[in-house]
């Protein structure tokens, strides 16, 4: 690849989110003559209630103000999500097309941006059009995504840059008896916790099978999974975790769980990989591509037998478990490594400045 000084702008949310998460190993990772900035939307995503929602909007004001007046980079890389996201990241599309007139890469994040384009609302499309046609280029995660972008993007425009994992940070551990269960995300039902809920009890009326689970994470329906571990002696719920402790869960687990019913390419399920995890998951966004037959299993998102049969087949064979460990392991630090996605990443920058 040729190398080439150029001055970027990230432009995003830096409230501790995914978005924020993902700039900061990108700015890691991008080569030395690259020079970055960052450039805050400001949005809490952890708040709650009336007075969170005021000053977010304020802050999101302010920020939007004093944006056409800073100085001018070489190329700004606008991160979204979708709904309010997206209408947010407009505003600074707009401005750099404008105002700046300089080159834009729009990065496509969040689970529902597929539902947010199939919108019934022509004010909403005529949006979504208007910051499209004034994008140089349009980021998405993975096949899928582009297949569903290329209904309203011309394909030129859209390159594929999967989610990645520092694979470095992990140390897999390999078939522990008994097999290890985890899962590691929000407590929201997008997640599918409920599903999760519901095959433990039935796993574990089984006492035929023979398996450790631990749950991590926060969130409304933490109640819930409270009262599944108190009920389920096996079954242990960690709260919110560090990033420390997120890391050595996975690197100790046997089987990764994440049942959920929307997805782009979840980074958590890339981190348990890395961890050395076979998947148990469902086929929505992009994990089909990601999880095979050799990885893990994917049932459809909802059912919670089909999640408890998943589970068990695994759990009574763990040796299968270790060898989609050790193939998941491998894929990742093939294909989903920072140093993957940030060359991937520079070349899409390339393609619009030089």
């Amino acid at each position: 690849m040729t190398e080439f000084d150029t001055d970027i702008l990230l432009v995003g949310t830096f409230g501790g989110g995914g978005i924020h998460h993902y700039i900061e190993n990108l700015m890691v990772h991008l080569p030395d003559e690259i020079a970055t900035e960052t450039y805050d939307m400001r949005s809490d995503p952890n708040g709650e209630g009336i007075r969170w929602l005021l000053t977010s909007i304020v802050m999101s004001i302010v920020a939007a103000v004093r944006f056409p007046v800073r100085r001018r980079p070489d190329l700004v890389h606008v991160h979204s999500s979708y709904a309010f996201s997206f209408y947010r990241a407009a505003f600074y599309v707009f401005v750099v097309a404008s105002l700046w007139r300089r080159p834009i890469v729009f990065h496509v994040h969040g689970s529902s941006f597929d539902a947010f384009l199939e919108t019934d609302s022509r004010i909403v499309r005529i949006v979504q059009s208007a910051v499209f046609k004034r994008c140089d280029r349009i980021i998405v995660l993975s096949d899928y995504w582009r297949q569903v972008f290329e209904s309203r993007v011309p394909g030129r425009k859209i390159r594929v840059v999967p989610n990645a994992v520092d694979p470095n940070r992990f140390d897999p551990e390999y078939s522990h008896d008994p097999t290890r269960v985890t899962f590691v995300s929000s407590l929201i039902q997008r997640k599918g916790v409920r599903e999760l809920i519901e095959a433990v009890d039935e796993l574990a009326s089984d006492r035929s099978l023979d398996f450790e689970l631990a749950i991590a994470g926060s969130g409304p329906l933490k109640e819930s999974v409270e009262t599944l571990t108190a009920r389920h002696e096996h079954a242990t719920y960690h709260g919110f975790v560090t990033e420390r402790e997120k890391r050595r869960l996975l690197s100790t687990g046997d089987v990764f769980v994440l049942p959920s019913h929307a997805e782009g390419l979840p980074i958590a399920m890339l981190e348990a990989m890395a961890g050395g995890n076979a998947v148990v998951s469902t086929t929505v966004g992009s994990i089909p591509e990601v999880i095979d037959d050799d990885g893990g299993t994917l049932v459809d998102p909802g059912d919670s037998a089909a999640l408890a049969d998943a589970i068990g087949s695994l759990v009574e064979k763990d040796s299968a478990a270790e060898r989609m460990g050790r193939k998941n392991r491998s894929l990742v630090c093939d294909e989903y490594a920072w140093a993957t996605a940030a060359e991937r990443i520079t070349a899409v920058y390339e393609e619009v400045t030089i």
